[in-house]
């Protein structure tokens, strides 16, 4: 396995990326001299296994129930990972595999995958494009796929911030604001229950600027849940602020929703470089867990020969 690292770069960001699992290793913002995610060091480590740190997950990013769904009446069942359930595309997801480099410049790379028919267990012959580009102080993901047969797909970087010069520092002392009124509650095993409920008066309403800390404490424990954000082209998901280091991050896609995760199940022993609780955390947007089982929510459902784009672009500046 011949892991490479690619990195691009103008004079506000300088991002490297890795052909496994199409990942983002580090965003450097130069206008601070701080790298703001967490990575795994040497890039051999992500031969290891680790928390998706940084990688793009799929065929299907986050959840789906019973590892299974149906289309026109037939029954696929799907790797299991996560006791009965499917997460992040199963057990050797799209984080897991060596991507083709298309195309590089100094200021975009192109990676290629060709995701098999069958592919654990999903249906289809898919080509996936991973486009990482900056223009000034934007980063700008774009996944661009296509299948051969009805099937199934949801598509996001699982990268963990951590706006900290010093990264052995949590993020508690971030704060975060997100752009949603509503949320999806879930089951014990994480599973959205096909509702959709209003953030008000919750522990979830993060429509205001909001100290992680404060919002941690009070309900003492961390935060694992999908937001609904919007369904414009490119509409306001989040904004992330370290007001320490004087810098902010503000997020927007066209994805329906956002999971916020705040990196409470990071473990020593599941990550070669020894991630802590809350040393980092992702704002992961894609369409709902589990939307192949739920007809009342934004369909995922891939129609043959139709190109499909799911763009988040990631704008960073200096929190003035």
């Amino acid at each position: 396995m011949n892991i490479q690292k690619h990195t691009i770069q103008n004079k506000y960001l300088k991002v490297s990326t890795l052909n496994i699992g199409a990942s983002l290793f580090e965003i450097f913002f130069k206008p601070k001299r701080n790298n703001l995610i967490l990575n795994l060091g040497n890039k051999n480590n992500y031969k290891k296994k680790h928390q998706f740190i940084g990688s793009t997950c799929g065929r299907y990013a986050n959840r789906i129930a019973n590892a299974s769904f149906s289309i026109n009446n037939k029954k696929y069942n799907i790797s299991k990972n996560e006791k009965k359930n499917t997460l992040h595309g199963g057990k050797n997801g799209f984080d897991k595999k060596i991507w083709t480099v298309l195309n590089y410049s100094k200021d975009k790379i192109v990676y290629e995958l060709i995701s098999k028919d069958k592919d654990q267990g999903f249906p289809g012959k898919l080509n996936v494009r991973c486009q990482y580009k900056i223009k000034k102080n934007n980063l700008i993901c774009k996944y661009i796929y296509s299948s051969d047969k009805y099937t199934h797909t949801n598509l996001t970087n699982h990268c963990y911030w951590n706006l900290n010069k010093n990264k052995k520092k949590n993020i508690l002392n971030h704060y975060l604001k997100i752009n949603s009124n509503s949320y999806l509650p879930v089951d014990i095993n994480m599973i959205p229950i096909g509702k959709i409920k209003s953030v008000k008066n919750t522990d979830f309403d993060f429509r205001k600027l909001s100290s992680l800390e404060k919002k941690i404490l009070n309900r003492n424990k961390g935060f694992d849940i999908n937001f609904v954000t919007g369904k414009k082209n490119n509409h306001l998901v989040a904004t992330l602020v370290n007001k320490h280091q004087n810098i902010k991050v503000v997020l927007r896609s066209n994805q329906p929703g956002v999971q916020f995760y705040t990196g409470h199940k990071l473990s020593p022993s599941k990550n070669p470089r020894k991630f802590y609780p809350f040393q980092g955390l992702c704002l992961e947007t894609q369409h709902f867990p589990n939307s192949p089982n739920e007809k009342n929510f934004p369909s995922t459902l891939v129609i043959p020969n139709k190109k499909y784009v799911m763009m988040t672009s990631y704008e960073f500046k200096l929190n003035k």
